[in-house]
């Protein structure tokens, strides 16, 4: 046993100093569900939970030097994207899971921050949609990144559906299009389209909740649940209800 490495998962993402998103809330999530966690980043960005002030995104070369020793040295079981804010970055990221020999991965595409500051150059999404969707296992966009790549206005869950049958359409095996920033529901819902069989995850919404990488934590959690042997569906359930889990503490010290 002492042989064997730890069973890993490994996030590729930006580096929030906060530690509310990005890498530092992958490898919490990682842990908690019973997995080591290995990081590389893409980009160390400037930010409090309110707001990012700005970023120094690595380059091609400096990702790859991080990545490239991980196959040698670790057991990735799992693995899933963040921030991939230049379409050096994203050629980069897809070249790797081209060339090695790792479960298909849990893109979550990073577009905006809640604050509205750009975190992907627009020939990098670009990059992502043609070069990337292919290779996921799921792509698990908000609202508003949804509406970026299917070029669909979505205000419902009629919308959800067909936005992310679109998404599929431009290549993605599986969408799950998260519904928490849907306006006007007394549910939180998302859609997944997994190669045309869709599911529908509802849970009631909670007044006033709020989490800075809570879309983070979601998709580092569905790749755990991925990485732990479970099949789509029930990881994404399953990375449902750890993430409710985290609102509901939230919410309570905030009403503390």
């Amino acid at each position: 046993m002492s042989g064997q490495k730890p069973r890993t998962a490994l996030t590729i993402a930006g580096f929030d100093p906060s530690g509310g998103a990005g890498v530092l809330a992958d490898a919490r999530t990682f842990g908690a569900f019973g997995l080591e966690a290995a990081a590389a980043i893409t980009s160390i960005t400037f930010q409090t939970p309110e707001k990012v002030l700005g970023a120094i995104h690595q380059t091609a070369e400096t990702l790859r030097a991080q990545l490239e020793p991980l196959l040698e040295s670790a057991n990735i079981v799992s693995i899933k994207t963040g921030m991939l804010p230049t379409k050096e970055i994203v050629l980069a990221v897809a070249r790797f899971f081209r060339e090695a020999d790792l479960q298909a991965p849990v893109i979550d595409p990073v577009i905006t921050s809640s604050s509205g500051h750009s975190l992907m150059e627009p020939d990098a999404l670009t990059a992502l949609v043609e070069n990337l969707l292919p290779l996921a296992r799921v792509i698990t966009p908000n609202i508003s990144e949804a509406e970026a790549l299917s070029g669909n206005t979505i205000r419902s869950e009629a919308d959800m559906r067909a936005a992310a049958a679109r998404i599929r359409a431009l290549g993605a095996r599986a969408v799950l299009i998260k519904g928490g920033h849907l306006e006007a529901q007394t549910e939180a819902i998302d859609v997944l389209d997994d190669q045309g069989r869709v599911t529908v995850f509802r849970v009631p919404r909670i007044p006033g909740a709020s989490l800075h990488g809570s879309g983070c934590v979601l998709s580092a959690a569905i790749a755990a649940c991925l990485g732990n042997g479970m099949r789509l569906e029930e990881s994404v359930s399953e990375a449902k209800k750890f993430v409710l889990e985290v609102l509901q503490k939230s919410n309570l010290s905030i009403s503390i």
